[in-house]
């Protein structure tokens, strides 16, 4: 029988440090977002109004357990003095560990100058430690910190616990400490089950650092990171490990954004991570077949007379709502006209009248409700529809930006499009075939959650991070994906007072076409507002990736930016901002090119700038 076989039941917990706020704070979003208990961080404690015995009756009343009080510091292989303060120290917080309720202290290895290399030495003490906690029902969790002085690995730790040989002594394994060095953590498996006192995980992004550096400002919960800890987690499983999984993740977005929705993220986070480990009965992720629609939310005319130049046409209309299906090819807008939202525009200092913005996405799913049902408990908020009879009743949750996203079937019968009478619209097709992405900026504090959100929610999978060197700072791109969906997130890094670009958070949807040249002119000739592009990159273009002369000639002529890859060739352009905030690209792919072009999005958004300047 495999470890997640014998284990389906999980306890979850989360260390105070994950989130934002004062310890009262942390407790009620801890709670909310259905976690069974805590780890109480020392400094969150000591800033708390609340005795230890207060904040134990509180967890008690939330229904939270404290599992673990940390952490204990710089303890072993020291001198007879230096011992001596440190019991001293330990009995004093084992006075703190009764009144809260833990029984089990994280102690992490040294990285005192007072301490020496010397695993007898070390183990001696701490076995003295472990003997004073089991007078007093209490248990001493060993873990290796990724820099400690001499300890820094999990098999050094395990060598000095298993020479003290005290039942009250075991380890602490932490993903980050392990996996961060380069770990092989199959070994875990070898270490018997009784001797793993505490799990705690974190993945985190491939960093070049200073590992200390890393884990205090780059930790990321499950799923957001570059560990494999569906593999970690395994082995610590098949070891026979039967407490909490447990959360603690040092970052610096998660350490000042509301500690509601950041509790919800880690708990999903810990779902997917049961799901990846075959430990849970969470309905399997539909198959995605497409972009059902997209939604922009405008009270102008801007977007609907836009989409017309592009070739789309106005073919049915919202029986109930102030909605206008727009359609070419296989791609389909809805332009809703129901709620107007002002913007300031930055670039000008003017105001930038009635915006718009990508309220909805609708995706094609094999299994709508199972979609919405496998949303729900993945903590997605469900958005509270009306709809009339007759109407299509769809699913709809939000995703961290507050985006609205429908799980949906389009084609005859049961369908979203019985919800549209038809409209005779004037048909002039420019070449467009399909969405091939939307991108959204998604708010800095967002960006993780929002990935997360995507993979776990709908299935998709994550493409690695990408940045790039915007006009306006650095710029943070990773797309998620899956069959012929696609999503770009999108997020600048920093961005503070009113010099910005003039688009705060933009969005675009990006069609497809099978011949750009031939889009661009005939989407030219309908007055299409497309973007210009200025003569320096084209020059750069030819020096840089050296495209056919004529090929070149027409890329300039019809503002057309070009990127290659391994695969293929990529030929895209786009069109002004809309509303302050909604542009459009139309690209074509060849030989099976698989990016984004991220390296003339520096261009577009200059241009963008410009255009809004002028």
């Amino acid at each position: 029988m495999s470890s997640t076989e014998a284990r389906t039941e999980f306890r979850r917990a989360i260390a105070t440090v994950c989130l934002s706020g004062t310890l009262e704070d942390k407790l009620t979003a801890t709670a909310a977002a259905g976690f069974d208990g805590v780890e109480i961080f020392e400094n969150d404690l000591l800033a708390s109004p609340w005795s230890p015995k207060q904040v134990r009756e509180h967890c008690a009343d939330l229904g939270l357990s404290v599992d673990l009080y940390q952490p204990f510091r710089d303890f072993e292989a020291v001198a007879p003095a230096v011992l001596a303060a440190n019991l001293r120290r330990a009995e004093l917080k084992f006075n703190v560990m009764e009144q809260l309720g833990a029984d089990t202290m994280l102690v992490c290895s040294s990285v005192s100058p007072d301490a020496v290399d010397d695993d007898d030495l070390a183990a001696e003490q701490l076995h003295t430690l472990a003997e004073r906690a089991a007078a007093r029902g209490l248990r001493i969790a060993y873990e290796a910190l990724a820099w400690g002085r001499f300890v820094n690995t999990y098999e050094h730790s395990w060598r000095i616990v298993r020479r003290a040989a005290h039942p009250a002594l075991g380890l602490c394994l932490d993903s980050f400490h392990i996996l961060s060095r380069g770990s092989d953590p199959a070994a875990i498996r070898t270490i018997p089950g009784e001797k793993l006192f505490f799990l705690q995980l974190a993945d985190a992004p491939r960093l070049e650092m200073d590992v200390l550096q890393w884990s205090r400002h780059h930790r990321l919960f499950p799923g957001q990171g570059a560990f494999d800890l569906t593999a970690f987690t395994g082995h610590v499983l098949a070891a026979g490990y039967d407490g909490p999984l447990s959360l603690e993740v040092f970052n610096d977005v998660f350490r000042q954004a509301d500690p509601g929705p950041a509790a919800v993220d880690a708990m999903r986070s810990l779902l997917a991570l049961e799901e990846s480990l075959g430990a849970t009965t969470l309905p399997a992720a539909p198959a995605l077949s497409g972009h059902a629609f997209t939604e922009i939310a405008t009270a102008g005319a801007e977007v609907g007379q836009a989409l017309a130049a592009l070739g789309f046409a106005h073919v049915g209309q919202h029986r109930t709502k102030p909605v206008a299906l727009w359609q070419q090819g296989e791609a389909r807008i809805l332009v809703n006209s129901a709620s107007p939202v002002t913007v300031s525009d930055t670039a000008s200092g003017k105001a930038a009248g009635e915006s718009a913005s990508v309220a909805a996405l609708g995706v094609e799913s094999a299994d709508p409700v199972t979609s919405a049902d496998r949303a729900q408990r993945l903590l997605a908020p469900v958005l509270p529809r009306t709809h009339s009879v007759g109407e299509a009743d769809l699913s709809a949750v939000a995703a961290p930006d507050g985006t609205s996203v429908f799980f949906c079937r389009t084609g005859p019968g049961d369908s979203w499009l019985d919800d549209f009478a038809a409209v005779a619209g004037k048909t002039v097709d420019a070449g467009v075939t399909g969405v091939d992405h939307v991108s959204l900026t998604q708010p800095f504090d967002h960006f993780d959650e929002a990935a997360l959100f995507y993979r776990a929610v709908l299935g998709l999978e994550p493409d690695p991070v990408t940045e790039f060197a915007a006009p306006f700072g650095l710029v943070r791109s990773r797309t998620v994906s899956g069959g012929t969906v696609r999503i770009a997130l999108d997020s600048a890094l920093l961005r503070r007072g009113d010099w910005a670009p003039g688009v705060r958070e933009p969005q675009h949807i990006a069609f497809t076409t099978a011949d750009a040249l031939a889009s661009a002119r005939a989407m030219r000739d309908l007055g299409a507002p497309l973007l210009p592009i200025p003569g320096n990159y084209y020059d750069d273009l030819d020096a840089r990736l050296a495209p056919p002369p004529d090929l070149l000639e027409a890329l300039r002529a019809h503002s057309i930016l070009y990127d290659r890859d391994e695969h293929g060739v990529l030929l895209h352009f786009f069109t002004e901002i809309l509303g302050g905030r909604v542009f459009f690209e139309v690209l074509q792919r060849l030989d099976g090119y698989a990016g984004y072009g991220a390296v003339n999005a520096p261009v577009r958004m200059a241009a963008h700038r410009r255009s809004r300047l002028a």
